[in-house]
């Protein structure tokens, strides 16, 4: 066989392992390995070819950049700043019909700007927020999809785990993509913030009858000690990127430091929870490292077999315009993501657009954008949706079924089409405020 067919039958064979159930590192690394094995004829020249690809994917600086974000989103996790947001948001909504489910919605912005985790703000917030909302009037199925749909914003507001994990796959600055993820972030969290008041007003049957104002009124002093530790931090940390006092790695280590400060004099962090950080920082990091030594052997893989060229002489040959391929790749995207989760979507499908998308002049950092939108869409949709799941694992409450979830986070997927929509047709919501 020539070295294309191989190719195409290791990407065929890889899909069927994955749907077979087979975690997708290893269905990665296994394909890689026997598709080099068979193109260059020889296991110790595939073994070598892979080993040094396994090395350049995690020998890079910038790959310090996971451990530390993860371990900064973990700490502000235990130490209650969760809690704090989501007061600090429903005092400042309270007044507003659907103003609960605003404040979640802010709650969780402002969450994501220090964790970086969609699955953390969904933990969170369904601990914090599912019950409150219940309390006050609203319907279960909007409570669990507020939480739901606003959680994915952890993964587009920087610092962002996908946007790194893009980063490194395409070698792209993280901090240009965490810059281009601002834009698109708050348009995000504004229209979810739209849709709650529209769907308040126009359609409480799904939101809920005589809603309540949520929490009594904090006072001045009490919204600034809840507001400050979180604001601090956001500042220091994305303010130090942006003004470019820090590389993404320093401020990483400057924000992880500074969360187990506020941690430890709000008396919130106690030595067991520490050591849980500590162990759940070095999984996270495993997970991401193992994940992006896989791409990376994929990547040489396809190379050897010349299947991303081939593919891009194709989408030549069918005179394709640039809006049919994105529509193409994010309708694979988001169907993928009814089966994959996050990082594997973008483990596969990255690499083997790359190659395809670069001699077209897109701007690879607007393509990063688009990618974690259309693939956060993926965290919302049946039958995978990992945030709907987790926040069903998290739940007390057996009476609140899978369908509930995904039923009351569909608003909230189509709102976040909507601003993918809006992404695509004006590039400069993500590219804007990029000094190039």
């Amino acid at each position: 066989m020539i070295p294309l067919e191989i190719g195409m039958l290791a990407l065929a064979a890889m899909g069927l392992l994955v749907l077979f159930g087979l975690y997708v590192p290893i269905a990665l690394i296994t394909c890689s390995f026997i598709g080099v094995w068979a193109i260059k004829g020889s296991p110790i020249l595939a073994s070598k070819m892979l080993g040094l690809a396994a090395n350049d994917a995690i020998s890079s600086y910038f790959f310090g950049v996971v451990p530390l974000f993860v371990m900064m989103g973990f700490v502000v996790s235990e130490s209650g700043m969760g809690q704090d947001a989501f007061d600090v948001a429903n005092a400042l909504f309270r007044r507003i019909k659907g103003g609960l489910g605003l404040g979640t919605i802010a709650a969780n912005t402002i969450f994501a700007a220090v964790t970086g985790i969609s699955i953390a703000s969904a933990a969170v917030f369904t601990k914090i927020a599912v019950p409150a909302l219940r309390h006050h009037g609203y319907t279960t199925r909007f409570s669990v999809g507020v939480v739901a749909g606003s959680s994915v914003l952890g993964m587009l507001i920087p610092p962002s785990l996908l946007l790194i994990l893009y980063g490194l796959l395409t070698e792209q600055s993280i901090g240009d993509l965490f810059v281009a993820g601002i834009g698109p972030g708050l348009l995000l969290a504004v229209i979810f913030g739209a849709g709650t008041l529209l769907m308040a007003y126009f359609a409480p049957h799904a939101v809920g009858h005589n809603l309540g104002q949520g929490t009594s009124h904090l006072t001045g002093y009490e919204l600034v000690r809840k507001g400050s530790p979180i604001t601090l931090l956001i500042v220091l940390v994305l303010g130090g990127i942006y003004a470019g006092v820090f590389t993404p790695v320093e401020a990483g280590a400057v924000g992880t430091v500074l969360a187990l400060v506020i941690g430890c004099l709000k008396r919130t962090l106690t030595l067991r929870d520490f050591w849980r950080i500590l162990v759940d920082t070095g999984l996270v990091t495993a997970s991401v490292c193992f994940l992006i030594i896989a791409a990376q052997m994929y990547s040489r893989m396809l190379a050897f077999s010349g299947l991303p060229e081939s593919f891009g002489q194709w989408i030549t040959s069918v005179d394709l315009s640039l809006v049919g391929l994105i529509c193409l790749y994010i309708l694979i995207v988001v169907l993928c993501g009814m089966i994959l989760d996050s990082s594997s979507i973008m483990l596969i499908l990255v690499p083997l657009m790359l190659p395809v998308i670069q001699p077209m002049g897109i701007d690879l950092v607007w393509f990063g954008i688009i990618t974690v939108i259309a693939v956060e869409i993926g965290l919302l949709t049946p039958p995978f949706g990992l945030s709907v799941y987790v926040i069903k694992s998290t739940l007390d409450d057996t009476s609140i079924k899978l369908a509930d979830i995904f039923i009351g986070a569909a608003p909230f997927a189509a709102m976040m089409l909507l601003c993918l929509v809006t992404v695509i047709v004006f590039p400069s919501i993500a590219t804007g405020f990029l000094n190039r």
